[in-house]
């Protein structure tokens, strides 16, 4: 039998050794636990679909410099000498780059007059032609695209139309279709705006947003002295366009600087590194905890060893087989673990609401206080075993005789 009495009374005369043993392993799965599901969130945001074909598209900016330059039919131009390229897919002027960090946003409303005007939420802005969705690859599931003669170059206030991702559909109007509907920039916009279709999924530029997934595009090119185009292509073809988009534009006019050329997956890894780096760090830290925690139950055992030499000799003299012994030492690790597990978790659960309350994470799931102590117990399974089969091999001859 495992004789648990004589383990916990033994653990009871020596108290300072366990008692450290015991404070390493709380404090490893309260922190293993939380680290474990921060670096399963942090890895969660990293796979989420932005529903653009990133590989295929990337971006670069024009910068006109020359005052012969007209700035609101120039783009235009610049835009049809790109299409026109070998391997270009599709291009459209934006006004902001997905996943980028850095665009346009604001808040709508909508409703059929002023006094049923309801609020809605705030949601990146792209202002784009009919070649918007071809170019970053979007799924359209209800409605239409544009209509080229529907665009309209100019400024923001030229936008009638709009185009927006499910997840702005169904947080703005819920189980209603969207296709119809009739929405204002801001709390208290004048400008309607008609939504004639619904994209699967578009994701914003900034990728700690809560709305990251609210996005609408306008039916409106935003030309000036300082344009950002898409471009869509296959991803063999790009290092080439990289070459020939410059050498064209500035073929066309070369006071000008065309710089940037970076792929959404680009963007994605960009924006992401801190998240990345902080998954990293964590892994690290808890494969260290456990690490040292599985060396420290390891040091244990082998003290012990040498402590009750003496007693292993005797206990193997009186009829004591290899597996007693073995499973002797077992249960005294399995002991310290499940009591250390069992408080180590309600700290973790403790650990968790505060990280909760501070840096607005979600609520610990406590599959993951589960999980750490189920994996303590087989990594200290591994670290116990080896010096306590050193134990069990023990002669009880050697282990009784007086020095």
């Amino acid at each position: 039998m495992f004789q648990i009495k004589p383990i916990v009374s033994m653990l009871l005369r020596n108290k300072s050794g366990p008692l450290l043993l015991l404070i390493q392993i709380i404090l490893s799965v309260a922190i293993v636990a939380n680290a474990s599901f921060i670096i399963s969130e942090r890895i969660g945001l990293m796979s989420r679909d932005s529903g653009i074909a990133e590989s295929e598209v990337f971006d670069f900016s024009i910068y006109n410099f020359d005052d012969s330059i007209d700035p609101v039919t120039q783009p235009l131009r610049d835009l049809d000498i790109i299409r026109q390229l070998e391997g270009v897919k599709a291009a459209t002027l934006t006004s902001m780059t997905p996943l980028s960090g850095g665009g346009w946003s604001s808040n709508f409303s909508h409703g059929t007059s002023e006094e049923d005007r309801k609020d809605g939420p705030n949601a990146a802005i792209y202002y784009g032609d009919e070649q918007m969705i071809p170019t970053l690859g979007l799924n359209l599931i209800e409605g239409r695209n544009f209509y080229p003669d529907e665009v309209n170059a100019g400024g923001p206030e030229l936008a009638s139309l709009a185009i927006v991702s499910a997840q702005f559909a169904q947080d703005t109007f819920g189980d209603e279709p969207a296709i119809g509907k009739v929405m204002y920039r801001g709390n208290i916009g004048t400008q309607p705006m008609k939504i004639i279709g619904v994209v699967e999924r578009l994701q914003g530029a900034w990728v700690d947003n809560d709305n990251l997934e609210l996005s609408i595009i306008l039916n409106v090119e935003l030309a000036s002295s300082f344009n950002r185009i898409l471009v869509r292509a296959d991803e063999a073809d790009i290092v080439d366009l990289k070459e020939s988009i410059p050498a064209a534009l500035h073929k066309e006019h070369p006071n000008r600087v065309v710089r940037g050329f970076t792929t959404i997956s680009e963007h994605r890894i960009s924006v992401y590194r801190n998240h990345e780096l902080m998954a990293a760090v964590l892994s690290m830290m808890v494969v260290l905890l456990l690490l040292i925690t599985s060396l420290g139950l390891a040091g244990m055992v082998m003290f012990n060893i040498e402590r009750r030499t003496k007693q292993i000799g005797t206990r193997r003299a009186l009829g004591a087989k290899k597996r007693d012994i073995i499973s002797f030492f077992l249960v005294e690790n399995y002991l310290i673990c499940l009591i250390g597990g069992v408080l180590g978790g309600l700290v973790a659960v403790q650990l968790g609401q505060q990280l909760m309350t501070l840096y607005s994470l979600p609520k610990l799931d406590l599959i993951y206080p589960l999980v750490t102590v189920a994996g303590l117990l087989v990594l200290t399974t591994v670290a116990v075993i080896l010096p306590a089969r050193k134990a069990a091999n023990i002669s009880p001859a050697i282990a009784t005789r007086s020095v």
